[in-house]
């Protein structure tokens, strides 16, 4: 692949299709917190069709990367481009807009409305009701759970199926990039295990993904590559299983020397 992202040559991997064309790119991405600064001039990408994960200890930077993506955090300096535009300066709504979708660490589900009010507030930029519908199925095929609980409070479901609220939210504004913050976090193996099956699927149908996951092992085995993030650094990067193979990676996030 060319540095300059141009290079569009298509690859099969685990079934899927994923071209060398850059959508997401993230330039020299320098962000502070008052006199803190969180990250160091980071830069990385995501082609189209991949899964790219950020593993890292908690405070490495990685929340913060997704949030300046998102347009939540803004860069000093720093450069997002998404699908060949420069969107760093962008408001949020106008990035969700875009196909830039963010599902939050913690959920963020909106307790007090109900399973199909969640599921409608993920389509407020939208204004096709066919679409709308077709895309709420599609989130049925993924989260069959979600449909059994349509009238119910988001606020009383278990942990899992509040994920699976939030990813399902996500995907009724049809992305084309979904951020993802510790989708794992407080959940059963069980569920963890079906969460990154749903996400597989979700990016075999042509959904790209950026993926923050503390476990580190699990988002290595579904991911196409990877970057380590240290204290706002981004110190190790490669594929997936080479960082899998990687003797430091290992040491410090897969348990093991």
């Amino acid at each position: 692949m060319s540095d300059n992202g141009k290079n569009t040559t298509e690859k099969v991997l685990d079934g899927r299709v994923s071209s060398s064309e850059r959508i997401l790119e993230v330039e020299n991405l320098n962000v502070f917190y008052g006199a803190i600064q969180a990250l160091h001039g980071i830069s990385f990408h995501v082609n189209k069709g991949e899964i790219v994960t950020l593993i890292g200890a908690n405070g490495a930077g990685k929340t913060t990367t997704l949030r300046t993506i998102s347009g939540l955090q803004r860069p000093h300096p720093g450069k997002v481009v998404f699908m060949g535009e420069d969107i760093t300066w962008a408001k949020p709504h106008e990035i969700v807009k875009k196909g830039i979708v963010h599902v939050p660490e913690g959920r963020r589900i909106f307790s007090a409305l109900t399973v199909k009010e969640n599921l409608e507030m993920g389509a407020f930029i939208r204004n096709d009701p066919k679409a709308i519908k077709e895309s709420m199925e599609k989130v049925f095929e993924h989260f069959p759970r979600l449909k059994e609980r349509l009238g119910q409070l988001g606020g009383t479901l278990s942990g899992g199926e509040q994920q699976m609220l939030a990813i399902g939210r996500a995907l009724m504004s049809d992305p084309k990039l979904l951020l993802l913050d510790e989708p794992s976090m407080g959940l059963a193996p069980i569920l963890v295990d079906e969460i990154f099956e749903i996400l597989q699927d979700i990016n075999a149908r042509g959904v790209s993904v950026l993926l923050v996951e503390q476990n580190a092992r699990k988002a290595l085995s579904i991911a196409d590559r990877g970057y380590v993030l240290e204290t706002g650094y981004i110190n190790i990067q490669g594929n997936a299983e080479e960082l899998s193979k990687n003797p430091r990676v290992k040491e410090a996030y897969l348990g093991g020397a």
